[in-house]
């Protein structure tokens, strides 16, 4: 494992919060729009399952988007995600502050983003990671860079790396090879 993954693992490692953007990385950041105005969007099940497998491996997951949308509102209830903020201009304090309330250090909460706009939270925190196809700028300063564009399997390889960092893997997977 060469040392930029060998970083990242360790950063990955220490996690207890893992924060998510939406547009972009949930999703692959393009933006439908119904006739009568209703925005649509389109979710991977790849990655809803492997935010569902952090939750069960204890790690809190957290979606921040700058966006809001009914869409978002029903796929954070159907994973059982309890912290989903929407319409959040700065995710940086907005981190900070729940890291605070758990008691727990910045270093030890983390972020996926893929644009310009998300680049103060991803540098504040403790592990910090992209989509393939996530702005070049975002990409230079990010510990990891998954395989996988934005909606398209990305935060499923995220999700996966820190359960295999933590020591989680095996157990994660357990059910699923009985």
């Amino acid at each position: 494992m060469g040392g930029a993954a060998t970083t990242a693992m360790a950063k990955a490692a220490r996690l207890a919060l893992m924060g998510f953007d939406v547009d972009g990385v949930l999703t692959d950041g393009t933006l439908y729009f119904g006739p009568g105005g209703d925005e649509i969007k389109g979710f991977s099940s790849l990655d809803g399952h492997g935010l569902k497998m952090l939750q069960r491996a204890g790690v809190e997951v957290v979606i921040i988007s700058g966006r809001s949308s009914p869409a978002l509102l029903l796929r954070a209830k159907n994973l059982d995600i309890k912290e989903l903020h929407m319409g959040v201009e700065d995710k940086r304090s907005l981190l900070g502050q729940l890291a605070a309330q758990r008691g727990i250090d910045l270093s030890r909460a983390g972020y996926m983003g893929d644009d310009v706009v998300d680049l103060p939270v991803l540098r504040a925190c403790g592990f910090s990671a992209s989509v393939a196809d996530g702005h070049a700028e975002v990409l230079a300063r990010v510990d990891y860079v998954a395989g996988k564009g934005g909606g398209r399997g990305a935060v499923r390889e995220v999700c996966d790396l820190i359960l295999r960092a933590q020591g989680k893997w095996d157990g994660a997977m357990a059910e699923y090879l009985a």
